[in-house]
């Protein structure tokens, strides 16, 4: 309720006003910071858990030093937010860091990752305005994927030349796990790509994805 209030389609938070809900993004913390993943649990499940305590650590970092513009401002005893240990699941504390590389990346061999767990920046791939689910996390993206890949202020590709996220240069092994990279794009792009075309990676815009 919280996302659909203050993310819009398109992915920009309004966190001014998030910050004055931000007692009930605290009460979401408390259940993240009670509840451990149950090994009865499906993958999807587990998947959508661990991308949600992500996202909502991620918000209530940006929430804790609003304003601001950028996250690549927030430091800790020397550490970025990707390394402060901040985020409590289960009684442990993780970095947003160990919750992407070390839960998400090494147990889930999937890719869509990517377009699942937000780093509150404009280069991002958008914010979704919903939780995930274990109902909805394949559907959701699936099309979040499609959605990136094809956002024109994201991504450039043409038949014979891509400039594409940062995001594809700096997790490539993720996507070229079954073919190349262009193969991965030419599964959701609604451009075909020649096999041959040219890649550039473009520039991160780190400013915050705010309204």
């Amino acid at each position: 309720s919280l996302l659909q209030k203050h993310v819009d389609t398109k992915g920009n938070v309004n966190y001014a006003d998030f910050k004055k809900e931000e007692a009930n993004l605290n009460t979401y913390i408390s259940y993240l910071a009670a509840t451990s993943p149950q090994k009865k649990w499906s993958e999807n499940k587990t998947k959508a858990f661990w991308i949600n305590a992500y996202n909502a650590y991620t918000i209530k970092l940006i929430l804790e030093n609003y304003p601001l513009k950028s996250i690549m401002e927030i430091k800790q005893e020397g550490k970025d937010a990707w390394n402060i240990p901040f985020a409590i699941v289960g009684g442990k504390t993780h970095t947003l860091n160990a919750i992407e590389h070390e839960i998400l990346r090494k147990n889930f061999d999937d890719p869509r990752i990517h377009v699942g767990v937000n780093c509150a920046s404009v280069s991002c791939p958008q914010l979704g305005n919903f939780a995930f689910t274990e109902e909805n996390i394949e559907g959701e993206l699936e099309r979040l994927m499609h959605l990136f890949i094809n956002d024109t202020t994201r991504n450039e590709i043409s038949e014979n030349k891509v400039q594409i996220s940062k995001i594809f240069d700096w997790f490539k092994g993720d996507f070229i796990k079954k073919g190349t990279l262009i193969d991965y794009l030419n599964n959701y792009s609604t451009t075909k790509i020649n096999k041959k075309a040219k890649v550039r990676f473009l520039e991160y815009d780190w400013n915050l994805n705010k309204k």
